[in-house]
């Protein structure tokens, strides 16, 4: 009997296969194609600097080391911690940005794919007032193929494209390291 997804996989073997795909700079890699489901396995060393809008429910079971979601809600930044072993649903909507500074750390992330005309976001924000600096919306098919283009639309802006509106400090763009350390200054109790 043919089944659509094929019969049952091994997961430990799925990932052993996959490994040079779960590191830099690829980072994540999909499991199923054409399914109701994007099933992802991302890994770490990635830390960044955009947040993304998503309009489904994320699911996101921690199986190896540590990482942690930064969340933008209500005029604030907060973090969730997504220890070894943890589980988190996270609700449509929810502007995050996973950081996974830990090398050989491994997140199953479960996800929707999108209706039509149910767009996702990338934005990036002034790590000192939240303020949106640059925010690009898609239809997103996949998750390994359209996002990469909207970094690089990104990255190529210019200092002035990337100036906070609200108080004036320049995004420096792919220097995650200076954002993170803004924050961490607006932020302390983070």
């Amino acid at each position: 009997m043919r089944y659509k997804y094929g019969r049952p996989l091994n997961f430990h073997r799925w990932l052993d296969d996959n490994a040079h795909l779960l590191k830099p700079p690829v980072n994540n890699k999909q499991i199923w194609k054409d399914s109701d489901f994007m099933v992802t396995v991302v890994g770490g060393p990635n830390q960044r600097t955009d947040f993304h809008d998503d309009p489904v429910e994320e699911y996101f079971h921690q199986f190896k080391g540590n990482a942690s979601l930064l969340i933008w809600d209500r005029g604030q930044y907060d973090k969730v911690e997504l220890k070894e072993g943890d589980m988190f649903l996270m609700a449509p909507h929810t502007i995050h940005s996973p950081q996974r500074p830990e090398a050989d750390s491994l997140c199953l992330v479960i996800e929707r794919q999108r209706p039509l005309g149910e767009h996702d976001a990338l934005q990036w924000s002034c790590a000192s007032c939240g303020t949106v600096v640059k925010r690009y919306e898609m239809q997103l098919h996949s998750i390994v193929a359209d996002l990469p283009p909207v970094y690089d639309a990104f990255y190529a802006t210019n200092d002035a494209e990337r100036t906070c509106p609200q108080c004036g400090e320049v995004h420096p763009g792919r220097d995650f390291k200076t954002w993170h350390q803004r924050l961490d200054v607006a932020n302390p109790s983070l």
